[in-house]
């Protein structure tokens, strides 16, 4: 027959295997989502390769022409005419930043590298960073390859830096229903001093001018476009000299195109009838990193990475809120480097998080709550400035996630510690404070009596300081290892008497 006291130790020993299990499949639940992430971000580039024009002529390749049919290439009398160029497209739509800048860079040195004849980069865009724009420009300033930046399709738009992008094009063509302009530059760290104001404002000017005189195009406008923020459709800009010509979409723009002289360190006479159109899209990587560039996802990003790290620290060795909560950080500030983001709303965010958690412990009536709540909310305003290109965070978004983090603090966590406060009701922790029954005594021993006792229906041995004889209450006051210290029960009650 099995003690009392073994069927202890034995339920203890099964309870931490299973506890050990549990922990075990958690881990590896989530090192196996982190590799089939790892797996499937491999797997899912979209980018097709580009091809050379002699890899077209052997694959039989169905890529279109300026006619919308599969290019032909029969010579001697065919019906059809040879494909006399291939055009690389691409499409940048949004805010202009270091991602896009890559892309550029990237799909500039492939059609060098495949021998297009033109890259086309259909552009809508609000503006952008200076220095993302700038690396672009030297980018396309330097390309053997020329650039056509066609703002389209209709509604679409160049503005801010997209102005610059498209004077600094060899072919500038819009969109009928498009526009171009309003160029002023905006100071993304808050407002700047009309010294400063000046200086930056007759740098654009000059760039921009210079870019103009480059390319043929008109340089008076170029200094109207930035000083007052002048906007074009694009009629007007053809008959200013700002483009070279308006098409419909990029088939008629390579259909007017051919034969146009594009001007640059050499003239160059465009062949693009019948050129052969090659889409390359960003890849997988490039739009990952452009959609965790938005404001917003960035800021949800950040409040899920200090969520998930909460947890770990909370409860140490569950890992995958751990895990998820350092990749959400982790790639909230790499969204951070490419977006003007103000580091005081960070700041606040963090204190206002910190303080919902002293709400917790620290009686305060309400004010710590009410600190953290504004601490969160200013910080979320601040975070990225308004004025800048890239957007801020709406109030539609700030709101919930201020409401959930506050309940979420003050509910979920404040119930989690009241647990961990609470006395143990199993296990060792749990006798203390109990009151047993002495079985036997042996006597005593250094001092010390000891023997065996009866608690909840188990017997474990005991020590205790005084005398104990058979049958006497004693009072649980500790454990040692697995023997538990006890105190004669009426010592107990003499002290609560007195």
């Amino acid at each position: 027959m099995i003690s009392p006291r073994v069927r202890f130790i034995l339920a203890g020993k099964v309870i931490g295997g299973s506890q050990d299990r549990s922990r075990l499949l958690r881990n590896l639940l989530a090192v196996t989502l982190a590799l089939g992430l790892v797996c499937w971000a491999h797997a899912s580039t979209d980018t097709p390769p580009s091809l050379s024009r002699a890899d077209y002529a052997d694959s039989g390749s169905t890529a279109t022409t300026t006619t919308g049919e599969p290019a032909a290439d029969v010579s001697l009398g065919g019906e059809a005419a040879p494909a006399s160029g291939i055009v690389h497209l691409l499409r940048i739509e949004g805010t202009i930043g270091p991602i896009v800048a890559d892309y550029l860079a990237e799909e500039l040195a492939l059609a060098e590298n495949a021998g297009a004849d033109l890259v086309i980069l259909e552009l809508d865009t609000p503006g952008g960073l200076d220095t993302a724009m700038r690396q672009m420009i030297r980018d396309m300033l330097a390309s053997p390859v020329p650039v056509a930046v066609f703002v389209a399709p209709d509604g679409a738009r160049a503005a801010s830096a997209g102005v610059f992008l498209l004077m600094a094009a060899h072919l500038a063509a819009m969109a009928p229903a498009t526009n171009v302009g309003a160029a002023h530059p905006v100071n993304m760290g808050g407002e700047m001093d009309s010294t400063m104001a000046e200086k930056v404002t007759n740098d654009a000017v000059a760039y921009l001018q210079s870019l103009a005189k480059k390319r043929g195009r008109n340089v008076e406008w170029s200094e109207t476009v930035v000083r007052h923020s002048a906007s074009v459709t694009a009629a007007e800009a053809l008959e200013l000299g700002v483009i070279d010509l308006v098409a419909e979409d990029v088939q008629d723009l390579l259909e007017r195109a051919d034969g146009h002289v594009v001007t640059g360190e050499e003239s160059l006479t465009l062949r693009t009838r019948n050129a052969v159109i090659e889409q390359r899209p960003m890849n997988w990587r490039a739009k990952f990193l452009q959609r965790i560039t938005d404001p917003t996802v960035a800021y949800i990003l950040l409040m899920l990475g200090f969520y998930g790290l909460f947890f770990e620290l909370s409860n140490p060795g569950s890992l995958f809120p751990g895990i998820v909560g350092a990749i959400c950080l982790l790639l909230a500030f790499l969204a951070f480097q490419s977006l003007p983001v103000n580091y005081v709303g960070v700041i606040l965010i963090v204190l206002g998080l910190l303080l919902l958690l002293l709400e917790i412990k620290v009686t305060s009536y309400g004010t710590l709550t009410l600190g953290g709540v504004g601490a969160l909310v200013l910080g979320s305003i601040l975070l990225f400035d308004p004025a800048n290109p890239f957007g801020s965070i709406p109030l539609r978004i700030i709101t919930p996630v201020v409401i959930f983090t506050v309940l979420f603090f003050l509910v979920i966590v404040g119930l989690g510690l009241a647990a961990q406060r609470r006395r143990p009701s199993t296990g060792l922790e749990a006798l203390t404070g109990q009151v047993a029954e002495i079985l036997t005594s042996e006597g005593e021993s250094s001092g010390t009596y000891r023997g065996r006792l009866q608690v909840q229906g188990e017997i474990w041995e005991y020590r205790s300081r005084r005398a104990c004889r058979q049958g006497d209450s004693v009072k649980v006051i500790g454990t040692q290892g697995r023997v538990l210290l006890v105190e004669p029960q009426q010592d107990f009650d003499s002290d609560s008497t007195s």
